[in-house]
Formats: structure tokens, sequence, C-alpha cells
């Protein structure tokens, strides 16, 4: 990973995204499922200066006590936070700061449709732990852009 990537090559992402959706798709059915419930919540924000901060909870969370309750706390966030920028008809995350240290030193790449306020994102597919069993998956996380102001 290098401190010398490029600034964004457009403002298109640039503001503050609220999570509206969050689904799995699996590869070879088409089925789609919420992983973190049907009520997520999440925002991305691009600045201006080229970092994006991403965060996306589970529906339901409790504070925990126990070593079960803290780690399913784990299990129903995703947090980072790195240089970002535009390929195409993607972003790209030099990750610098993450929830899942096995991120720290990767970039992570994710295609993107905008269209007026909404946001449309998916990752790229792959065999997630967490549903193994179903093969390859990709996340489709919808966004609206949250309006300027105090």
């Amino acid at each position: 990973m290098s401190g010398d990537r490029p600034a964004p090559a457009s403002r298109v992402l640039e503001g503050t995204w609220r999570l509206v959706a969050y689904e799995v798709e699996v590869r070879d059915t088409g089925e789609r499922f919420p992983p973190m419930g049907q009520a997520p919540s999440g925002y991305v924000i691009f600045s201006a200066e080229g970092r994006v901060w991403f965060m996306l909870t589970g529906e339901g969370r409790e504070p925990g006590d126990t070593d079960r309750e803290l780690a399913r706390l784990l299990e129903t966030l995703i947090a980072y936070t790195g240089r970002y920028w535009v390929e195409d008809d993607a972003w790209v995350t030099a990750v610098d700061v993450a929830w899942n240290p096995a991120w720290v030193g990767t970039e992570q790449r994710r295609r993107f449709v905008r269209d007026g306020d909404r946001l449309q994102v998916s990752t790229p597919w792959r065999v997630m732990p967490n549903w193994a069993d179903r093969g390859e998956t990709r996340s489709i996380i919808s966004f609206e852009r949250e309006p300027a102001g105090p």
C-alpha cells in the first residue's frame, strides 16, 4: 500500500451517505438475504481530501457483557477507513484502520452506481467464512445521500 495514491478522480461520491439496505446475493442461485437484519444502520462518508469512512451495524444490537455477547457485536459490525480513489465504476480504498485487522494494508474495491441521491454498491464475488456453504456471494449495499446543513 502506498501513501502516494492519487486524489479521487471525481467528486461523484463526495459527501455523506446513509445506509438504506444491505443484502448478500448467492451467485449460484440468485438468492438474496439480509445478513444483518431487515433494518441495519450505517454510513459511508467520502471527504474532499480523498478519505472514506465506512461503518455498518446490524439490526437490534444490544450492549454485551459476556465473551459471547461481545463477540456477537463484532459479528454485526463492519468499519474501516483509508485513502480512496475512483477507477471507472469502482472506488478503491487503501485500508489503514479497520474493525478486522486482516483488512489493514489491503485495497478494498467496491463497484458503484450512482443515480442522483441514491448509491448502490457491490463487493466482488467471493466465498465468505460466515456462509461458506453457500459458495460465492457478494454484498449489495444501498445508500441515500444525507442532505447538507445543520
